[in-house]
């Protein structure tokens, strides 16, 4: 008997520590110093977000900034593989496919965050060590300081899933210099290490390693102003030479990447690679022929337009947009290829660029109306 009540409380325990490991450490929320330090704690997840670290995330953003003793927000994620690897995209598909509030409420919630962040009066530092991706690149890309590593890997894969660049997406992609926000947003490429920062994604960049004294001498720091967290953060950044003297991965191919991706459709960007007919040209062809049709359409319109719309404004026109996926049918056909099934065969509908009509495309872009996203 004795063996059995043993047994019982070491369950009883287990039961207890799983619930506290499960919800409330899945983010970590915590004040150091002159810091508000989150803590993205999936580690076996790759820290990606689900609504539950978002609704804990949002409100804790927003006392931080009215709090006369807060100064700086840091932002990083545990286990050294991963800063934040996107959305938790099962969940949403599962709640998509039966109609459930989540495929709403994650969105609203995920972009509302995003929000908070661009809009933060606080400095907010995102330390992008690892794979930072989808909604991972939403919580760091509109902070003022974003610190990658030789580790960072930094990529908007989202047309491959039948999905597109959202977290702002339509905002920050088009603002990148030339072309290359739309090619990153269309062709779903990865950046590593010092190319995050070359490419504008990240504003410093420090050896992996040395993160931990960057965040001590962070939290060290007395009410420091904007200019204090700068001129430290560049300190770090000086100093470190690793890949100093690697060329930007795009570097050779810049010309090209403005010129064929500066079409004002996708029927037409791809006439253009076609013809261009160089290395570089057909691999990218080959890439987009294996995206969503329907997402890349939706991707290049909302690039076009979020070039000239304010972080709200495009929020509000993704929230629309994740919506239209959410009814559609290549977001489920996508997840199951890539993530489910993992045969890397979607069957997408339509299947061509030519069949996805002008008319769908502008439905996805139509308001709301009550259920529009409220900032």
């Amino acid at each position: 008997r004795l063996r059995a009540l043993n047994r019982l409380q070491v369950i009883l325990q287990h039961l207890k520590m799983s619930k506290q490991t499960d919800s409330t450490t899945e983010v970590l929320l915590e004040k150091k110093g002159s810091a508000g330090i989150i803590t993205l704690n999936r580690p076996k997840a790759l820290n990606a977000l689900n609504l539950s670290m978002i609704q804990q995330i949002y409100p804790q953003i927003k006392t931080w900034e009215q709090d006369p003793e807060t100064f700086l927000i840091i932002i990083k994620g545990t286990g050294g593989k991963a800063f934040c690897a996107g959305g938790d995209i099962r969940a949403i598909t599962e709640a998509g496919k039966v109609g459930d509030k989540l495929s709403q409420d994650f969105f609203r919630g995920e972009y509302r965050l995003n929000n908070a962040i661009g809009t933060c009066k606080k400095p907010y530092v995102a330390l992008i060590d690892g794979i930072t991706m989808g909604g991972g690149v939403g919580v760091s890309v509109h902070g003022h300081f974003r610190v990658a590593t030789e580790k960072t890997v930094f990529a908007m894969p989202e047309t491959a899933i039948g999905l597109f660049p959202d977290v702002g997406g339509g905002y920050f992609l088009p603002r990148l210099s030339g072309k290359i926000g739309y090619y990153l947003a269309l062709t779903g490429c990865r950046l590593k290490g010092r190319d995050v920062l070359k490419v504008g994604i990240a504003t410093h960049f420090v050896e992996s390693e040395k993160l931990p004294a960057l965040e001590k001498d962070l939290i060290a720091l007395k009410s420091p102003s904007k200019e204090k967290i700068a001129d430290l953060l560049n300190s770090y950044h000086m100093k470190c030479t690793i890949d100093q003297e690697k060329e930007f991965v795009l570097d050779e191919h810049m010309e090209k990447i403005n010129s064929l991706f500066s079409a004002n459709s996708m029927e037409e960007i791809v006439k253009k690679l076609k013809q261009d007919g160089s290395p570089f040209a057909m691999k990218q062809l080959e890439t987009i022929n294996k995206m969503s049709p329907t997402s890349l359409k939706l991707t290049l319109r909302q690039l076009r337009e979020g070039a000239s719309m304010s972080l709200q404004e495009v929020l509000r026109m993704e929230y629309r947009l994740s919506q239209a996926c959410m009814k559609g049918h290549d977001f489920y056909e996508g997840v199951r290829a890539v993530l489910i099934d993992k045969d890397q065969s979607p069957k997408w509908k339509p299947a061509a660029l030519e069949e996805v009509s002008d008319e769908f495309v502008d439905n996805c872009f139509k308001p709301l109306g009550s259920d529009d996203l409220k900032l």
